[in-house]
């Protein structure tokens, strides 16, 4: 389960992509360097963006690794693969 967090915002999602966009669509939000937007996965701060840094984030050895695996499962069902083989 992932958690946004940010001023004003808590919610909590069963797929990365959709916490990765909710994350990504509070970015402008944060107006001053104290604010940020952070993404929890099972309690563990995993994602951070604050004004302080250009890019966000990814917080944990082999976070950023673990999160690509997450997102082409969630995604693969959305890719056709296409063959030579006229059946």
């Amino acid at each position: 389960m992932f958690r946004v967090f940010a001023k004003d915002y808590d919610r909590q999602f069963e797929r990365w992509t959709d916490a990765l966009a909710a994350g990504n669509s509070l970015k402008p939000k944060c107006k001053s360097l104290v604010e940020d937007v952070r993404i929890f996965y099972d309690g563990e701060l995993i994602w951070v963006y604050s004004r302080s840094h250009t890019y966000p984030q990814y917080i944990g050895a082999g976070i950023y690794d673990k999160l690509a695996r997450l997102f082409l499962m969630e995604n693969a069902t959305m890719v056709e693969v296409e063959t030579d083989d006229p059946q």
